[in-house]
């Protein structure tokens, strides 16, 4: 009797948490623009990396900070530029170093939110270093990163559309 007991607030508290659930931002992302053709080069390891690390950092960023609920956030990475040489590109080109060559980099997202009440709101980010003196990482995607993440912070402070 008394494991029955035990599992009626467990029901409830489950069926309490589904709604919640339910009401997570779902975020997709996709390549799109000039980084279609650019795929090739930068290697489509890592580009599908990229676009798995700026879905986890969105969806991270919105769920921690209970923004858009319910909403549909479609993202596009339509430009992508690494600070060091990727594998693919360091593979087609001998006498690039991923250690020691360094470049400019950053990304650029664009497209829309779609809430819960059926708006639909443009969304375009991109953010890169303006010299090699501001690339401080180093990782090939360090500029990409500090790009999802303002974009995330931007998201869920409702600044959608910036530079």
């Amino acid at each position: 009797m008394r494991n029955f007991a035990f599992l009626a607030p467990l029901a409830l508290v489950a069926a309490l948490a589904t709604p919640a659930l339910a009401q997570t931002p779902q975020v997709t992302v996709t390549v799109g623009g000039d980084l279609t053709e650019e795929v090739e080069t930068l290697g489509q390891r890592d580009v599908d990396r990229q676009l798995e690390r700026l879905q986890s950092v969105v969806e991270r960023r919105l769920a921690r900070d209970g923004a858009l609920q319910g909403a549909t956030v479609n993202l596009v990475l339509t430009d992508l530029k690494p600070n060091r040489p990727t594998w693919q590109q360091a593979a087609d080109k001998p006498g690039l170093s991923i250690m020691d060559s360094i470049s400019i980099g950053g990304a650029t997202v664009e497209g829309e939110i779609v809430t819960a009440d059926g708006q639909r709101l443009p969304v375009r980010y991109s953010n890169y270093s303006t010299s090699i003196a501001e690339v401080h990482g180093y990782t090939t995607w360090q500029d990409a990163e500090h790009t999802y993440d303002r974009l995330a912070r931007n998201l869920v402070s409702g600044r959608l559309v910036s530079r």
